[in-house]
């Protein structure tokens, strides 16, 4: 016996097509049932008045016509009764004449008793005409509008009287409910239609989207997103392959940094386990080459420390896991201490070093990190000076609130399209690459949280083959007074540093 398996497959209440079509349907049946109300509304109480309205127009035309041509009157309120489906009397002091173009009432004898109260309710008046409604009582009695009024001006006693059923005429009714139901039903289909039309062009865009999405997570950065449809598409496109891009340079990055680090751990080590050996068979019982083995490995020991100090900074900084000791201090003394620190080699290798400072000038931040940054920028300006050993400091007023650092050699400098990444962790330049500079590759990222934290600005401008010129930006603040630099000093005591 077959067995037949069968698959129901849910609607997802939540997506924008279901969303869309019921959307567009519900409107639909709100515009059709408005559109119903507004009939019966029209029908019964804007008819009312509508009527009521072409009633009193109708016998303004006839006291007209009847005042001005009496000889052709009879044959215009014949005409005006059967047109407006009315009915039309006029009673003067010897005899009465009726008009009737109420053929669709039933019991016309009723309007003995509608006559008799509007002409009592006319002489009780003191207006020229009077209007009243009678509703209907029963089943065969028809609502309707009695209208009394004087004409024939102040020297004759005639009496116009006109009633008006207050209902739509039958065959009228039914047209127009057979034409609302068409409506109706053109309304729905075309909601229905453009309900599916416009779902599909709205999720398409977004399904396509999630699609390429799907395969950059699987780590195809090859994929490419189109958002064409809409604006809001269109953008989160843009913003999509920007992620894209940004995802696979972190993954580029993330590859070399495992290449870096395993490079820069895996030569000191190779050297530390070497001389350790050499120390074992060969130098260890001549006390002179031992130590000179020995010294060598304590070196290649301090360089994977610096390594993991600069690993560990990073990752704290990124994480700010870092406790800041703000403080204010003059900017251009700490700047005047990092150069005293480096005019060493200017007898050592060479270097032709430059200090122009400013007046002093004060910022709020912590020192040390400060002075981190600055010994940092000089280190790698002393890095890639290459052969013109140039290099000058110099801290500026930029502003009125505003003091600058700089650092400026004139060396190698750094390619237009790598001037952006000089800030990312592990990032070489092509120059550092070929001329075998050494260093960890953290330093710039270090310096980039530091002045992250402190919120300053900073960046570079450098030339290729003309040099580079690093610098950061803080607010300037007013110098402290005596009293409160001892308290700093004291707190910086207390707090071990």
């Amino acid at each position: 016996m077959a067995e037949y398996i069968r698959i129901d497959k849910k609607v997802d209440t939540g997506s924008i097509k279901t969303a869309t079509l019921v959307s567009f349907v519900v409107f639909a049946l709100v515009l059709i049932a408005f559109l119903w109300s507004l009939m019966y509304f029209f029908m019964n109480t804007y008819y009312e008045t509508l009527r009521t309205q072409e009633v009193i127009r109708t016998a303004n035309s006839i006291e007209t016509q009847y005042n001005q041509h009496a000889d052709e009157f009879d044959r215009f309120a014949v005409q005006t009764a059967g047109a407006n489906g009315i009915y039309i009397r006029i009673d003067s002091e010897t005899e009465s004449h009726v008009y009737d173009g109420t053929s669709a009432i039933h019991e016309t004898g009723t309007f003995g008793r509608d006559i008799q109260m509007i002409a009592d309710k006319l002489r009780n008046s003191p207006l020229e005409s009077v209007t009243a409604t009678r509703m209907s009582s029963t089943s065969d009695e028809n609502s309707r509008l009695i209208y009394a009024a004087h004409i024939g001006g102040t020297s004759s006693t005639s009496t116009l009287y006109i009633i008006a059923p207050l209902y739509p005429d039958p065959v009228t009714i039914r047209i127009v409910k057979n034409m609302l139901m068409y409506i109706s039903l053109i309304v729905l289909t075309v909601a229905l239609m453009l309900a599916f039309a416009l779902s599909g062009r709205l999720a398409n865009p977004i399904e396509n989207l999630t699609k390429s999405a799907t395969e950059l997570s699987k780590g195809n950065y090859n994929v490419k997103f189109d958002g064409a449809g809409f604006t809001e598409t269109k953008e989160l496109a843009r913003a999509l392959n920007k992620a894209s891009y940004e995802m696979e340079k972190t993954d580029f990055y993330q590859r070399e940094i495992i290449a870096n680090v395993s490079h820069d751990l895996k030569t000191p080590l190779t050297m530390i386990r070497s001389y350790a050996e050499k120390i074992i068979d060969i130098s260890g019982d001549n006390p002179e080459k031992r130590n000179s083995d020995l010294h060598i490995i304590i070196s290649e020991t301090e360089r994977l420390n610096r390594l993991v100090t600069d690993m560990m900074s990073v990752s704290n900084l990124q994480s700010n896991n870092v406790e800041l000791h703000k403080e204010t201090f003059d900017l251009v003394e700490a700047a005047e201490d990092v150069y005293e620190s480096f005019k060493v080699l200017s007898s050592s290798e060479g270097f032709e070093m430059h200090f122009h400072p400013c007046k002093s000038t004060y910022v709020v931040g912590d020192r040390s990190r400060i002075m981190q940054v600055m010994t940092n920028f000089v280190s790698n300006a002393v890095k890639y000076s290459g052969d013109n050993k140039f290099i000058d400091i110099q801290v500026v007023r930029t502003g009125t609130k505003k003091v600058a650092f700089h650092c400026i050699d004139h060396g190698m400098g750094i390619p237009s399209d790598e001037i952006g990444h000089v800030w990312d962790k592990y990032y070489r330049t092509s120059a550092n690459h070929e001329r075998g500079i050494e260093g960890t590759g953290l330093g710039l990222a270090i310096v980039k949280g530091i002045l992250n934290l402190h919120s300053a600005k900073y960046g570079v401008n450098s030339e290729e083959g003309k040099g580079s010129d690093f610098w950061f930006e803080m607010d300037s603040v007013k110098k402290p007074s005596p009293r409160s630099k001892t308290n700093t000093k004291e707190e910086r005591s207390s707090s071990g540093e």
